[in-house]
């Protein structure tokens, strides 16, 4: 009240600008919510994400079926895809793409925990600003923290996944195929680095659906903390 009380005041005898710094100068505290708990108030808002949307990605067809985050082949290899399909191997073709997202999906299944304690870790250090940011800011923050250091422990999941669905098998089989064909140049492409990137960036997309919608629809604000927080940024 007392804050409301000033700043009509203050309307009578500075511009919107000037109000603007004045304001700005205020005590944190006058706002009635510190930078710890906006701090809280992303953590669980990224949390959300985990829950309502990579949680998703674990699934099968996850990946797959889904067009915001459905891994494609790396261009070194669209070349192969489309001369298998121009020799009547589309099939096999198919089938490679589908094995690299269900490798994907079934990393994602074991590295969820993973991202739950990133999260947990995280430490903000202008809360403020990045809640007052883009409608992916928090989760671009999470990225920018952790993705190298997810990396090291997302890649040795998805080597893994490529054995345990015989992705590795498969590939060998369509590479060698490819190869020898005639008038082909051979490749070898490092698809467990590729399907590594592509998978954490298909986790972070997923994440930024879920904080987009808590920023934009009050409605999917389902706790206190998150009505409190993100009503300072409407």
């Amino acid at each position: 009240m007392k804050r409301v009380l000033l700043c009509i005041l203050l309307f009578q005898f500075v511009g919107c600008t000037e109000l603007q710094q004045v304001v700005n100068q205020l005590p944190q505290g006058t706002t009635g919510i510190g930078n710890a708990e906006i701090a809280q108030g992303l953590r669980e808002a990224l949390n959300m994400g985990i829950e309502k949307q990579v949680n998703k990605l674990a699934l099968e067809n996850g990946f797959f079926k889904n067009e915001l985050v459905k891994i494609l082949l790396p261009q070194e290899l669209q070349k192969v895809d489309k001369t298998l399909r121009d020799v009547g191997l589309g099939s096999l073709a198919d089938e490679g793409l589908r094995i690299i997202n269900r490798a994907a999906e079934d990393a994602v299944s074991e590295a969820t925990p993973i991202f739950v304690e990133a999260v947990k870790g995280i430490t903000f250090n202008d809360a403020k600003q990045i809640l007052l940011g883009n409608d992916n800011a928090a989760t671009q923050y999470l990225e920018g923290s952790t993705k190298a250091k997810l990396y090291q422990k997302f890649n040795p999941i998805i080597e893994n996944s490529f054995q345990k669905v015989g992705a590795d098998q498969i590939w060998s089989n369509i590479i060698t195929k490819y190869n020898n064909l005639p008038l082909t140049n051979n490749v070898n492409p490092d698809l467990t680095d590729y399907t590594t990137n592509q998978a954490l960036s298909g986790v972070y997309t997923m994440i930024a659906v879920e904080e987009k919608e808590i920023r934009t629809k009050i409605s999917s604000r389902t706790t206190d903390l998150l009505k409190k927080v993100f009503a300072l940024q409407d």
